[in-house]
């Protein structure tokens, strides 16, 4: 028998709802789409058949509705997975923990979680506008140091070359997730696929430089030149190891599809990146 959670660990507001997404059980479907960009959640609504809810708190946006017969919910997540912790974590109390006896439920609810964001390839062959699926999502933030997980033996072999390889990172503890493996066959399937790098920050962690100087030189060619079995890092973002990670933990079912607005190699970025989000939305919402 399980203990009730107290009112510091998960706090509920008092009209009932979680606390950051400011959201009721029942207000969310089972399939979830999450984006960064707030304003994104409309690119993304607008084509439900019927949206049956909007709510809204700081940078956390949610619409429910209807495309056809299936419930889905989208959801604004902001940037970063110090973001992700709050997102996954209060999703998964909506659907897993009861919150008038505040105990986590004996049937546990698994949701079907599709990050839709935005993206720089680190490839040369990998052209701005191509969407692609993230097959594993490696984390160089230190999101996990803080959450007992476990590896499989793909992602363990993974993670000990990646180690191997870059051992003179100073104080970087990488870990690696993969996909889930349905999402990323229904969904991905016509995708390009790849091995994406969540960073802890936008600029000298993705090895930009505009006036602070880079204590990690040449990032960019250490993590494009890294290979694992013919695997191969493709693209760097903020969000998807975090996600991966976190929803394995909770027994959730994850996909990253990345909407690739830059060339980090051949230093150009989108003219056009709302047409490429729009490619990404629709991809998605076909296979749903």
């Amino acid at each position: 028998m399980g203990h009730a959670l107290s009112p510091s660990d998960l706090i509920i507001n008092p009209d009932g709802s979680i606390y950051h997404l400011n959201l009721l059980p029942e207000d969310l479907a089972e399939t979830v789409i999450t984006v960064g960009d707030p304003d994104r959640v409309t690119e993304v609504s607008k084509h439900f058949d019927k949206i049956e809810l909007k709510k809204g708190k700081r940078e956390f946006i949610t619409h429910t509705g209807f495309l056809g017969k299936r419930r889905i919910t989208v959801l604004s997540t902001g940037i970063g997975t110090d973001n992700i912790d709050i997102v996954f974590n209060e999703l998964d109390a909506l659907v897993n923990v009861d919150f008038q006896s505040r105990m986590v439920k004996e049937k546990l609810t698994s949701l079907n979680i599709i990050r839709i964001g935005t993206s720089g390839a680190i490839q040369p062959d990998v052209p701005m506008g191509t969407i692609l699926a993230s097959s594993f999502g490696l984390g160089l933030d230190a999101l996990m140091n803080y959450y007992i997980h476990e590896l499989s033996g793909d992602e363990h072999s993974f993670l000990d070359a990646f180690k191997t390889y870059f051992a003179h990172f100073r104080g970087i503890v990488p870990y690696v997730t993969a996909a889930d493996a349905g999402l990323l066959q229904s969904i991905g399937s016509q995708m390009e696929q790849g091995v994406t790098v969540t960073a802890p920050g936008f600029y000298a962690p993705q090895g930009r430089q505009v006036r602070a100087k880079n204590a990690v030189p040449d990032l960019i060619t250490q993590l494009n030149t890294f290979r694992h079995q013919q695997v191969r890092i493709t693209n760097l973002e903020m969000e998807t190891a975090g996600i991966y990670a976190l929803a394995k933990v909770l027994g959730h079912k994850a996909l990253s599809v990345n909407a690739i607005l830059a060339s980090r190699v051949n230093f150009e970025f989108s003219k056009n990146p709302q047409q490429v989000v729009d490619k990404a939305i629709g991809m998605v919402l076909d296979k749903l």
